[in-house]
């Protein structure tokens, strides 16, 4: 990969399939590299089906090797229960790439379809024939890959790619080694 082409990594989570799609950004040009879907076995425990996500995801980062990642944010569902299960894949989302090192932006479902669409509520035969048209020849590998390239490909249009959120990170303890939270102990040695 050349210096000035990135790659970037979109994520579309949840539970039982959370969509992922990899793209290389070189100016203003996009190109498809990758998208899939890593799934959960509804047989196993919640614990072990988070675990599956990171698994998963862990391997797409590993083998694709993304400067950037986006993960698009969701809203509450009607269930409760659906909602808090969504919220914990989506953190699943946000850790894989946080622990690799990885920028990590968020964006909502209307400013992702108003990015690749140009209408905040587009609907999704819009989105996909739009993708088709900005990563031409394009095999899209279900539903959820293609929403997770809509959130790469809006992403790359909103600084994704010029490493501005990696540039504050390594401003700050991180580029150190020193991340993750403060622990203290309280008590009697």
């Amino acid at each position: 990969m050349s210096a000035s082409k990135q790659r970037l990594v979109g994520f579309d989570p949840g539970l039982r399939k959370t969509g992922w799609g990899i793209i290389d950004v070189e100016g203003s040009r996009l190109s498809h590299v990758a998208n899939g879907v890593v799934k959960t076995d509804s047989e196993l425990s919640l614990a072990e089906r988070l675990v599956q996500l990171y698994d998963g995801l862990s391997q797409v980062i590993i083998d694709w090797q993304p400067v950037s990642a986006a993960v698009e944010e969701t809203f509450v569902n009607k269930n409760p229960n659906s909602t808090l299960k969504l919220g914990q894949a989506r953190g699943i989302s946000l850790l894989v790439p946080a622990l690799a090192g990885l920028p990590v932006s968020e964006y909502s479902p209307n400013h992702i379809k108003k990015t690749v669409v140009g209408a905040g509520h587009a609907g999704k035969e819009q989105v996909k024939a739009m993708l088709g048209i900005l990563l031409p020849g394009v095999k899209i590998n279900g539903e959820d890959a293609g929403d997770a390239l809509a959130v790469a490909i809006c992403h790359a249009h909103s600084g994704g790619a010029h490493g501005r959120l990696s540039d504050a990170i390594n401003k700050g303890n991180w580029s150190s080694g020193q991340r993750g939270a403060q622990i203290i102990m309280k008590g009697k040695k």
